[in-house]
């Protein structure tokens, strides 16, 4: 990150930074505008308090690395993006989890942050791969890992326990080599 720049990583309309304790208010406004896009699918924070438990979790815990993918002319938050689930040595590896907020939808803020991510991931961070774990009539988030390049890699039943339920997920990954391709 440049001294001028408040930016990990930019692209031409975004650029990613890490999360901040400050971020609460904005972040949370977005959320709560943003529930009939992120339902069922997501459920990121949209109070003070849950927001407050949710980046000290991201920011404290060295298995996970956190993201905003903020408008680089203004820095309003347009999404994020998490690597949980970390894990070094011959592994190097994470599960990426997103959700991108209703005035950025349709814009291609997400697919510009998502790559900025991947190529943070696969550089600063040293991960060799990361996977991304999608319901399957989430045809939004589909659409912008197979943007990014992931690759369909299987289905797991009953993956993730989500609104009350356990969910099938589809997997979908991208390794560092497959960038250079």
């Amino acid at each position: 990150m440049s001294p001028a720049s408040p930016y990990l990583a930019a692209a031409p309309r975004v650029g990613i930074r890490h999360y901040a304790y400050e971020d609460s208010e904005e972040f949370t406004a977005l959320a709560r505008r943003s529930t009939g896009h992120h339902r069922p699918w997501l459920f990121p924070p949209i109070t003070a308090e849950a927001y407050a438990a949710y980046a000290q979790r991201i920011i404290e815990d060295p298995a996970k690395a956190g993201f905003l993918v903020c408008r680089r002319e203004s820095g309003r938050i347009a999404g994020f993006i998490n690597i949980n689930n970390i894990v070094d040595g011959g592994f190097r590896s994470g599960a990426i989890g997103y959700g991108a907020f209703a005035h950025a939808v349709g814009h291609g803020l997400m697919s510009e942050g998502l790559g900025l991510v991947v190529r943070y991931a696969f550089g600063p961070l040293r991960l060799h791969r990361l996977e991304a774990n999608i319901q399957p009539g989430n045809a939004s988030s589909i659409g912008l890992v197979r943007r990014a390049g992931f690759r369909l890699e299987g289905f797991s039943p009953d993956f993730l326990f989500i609104d009350g339920a356990w969910r099938d997920h589809q997997r979908w990954a991208i390794t560092a080599e497959m960038l250079d391709r």
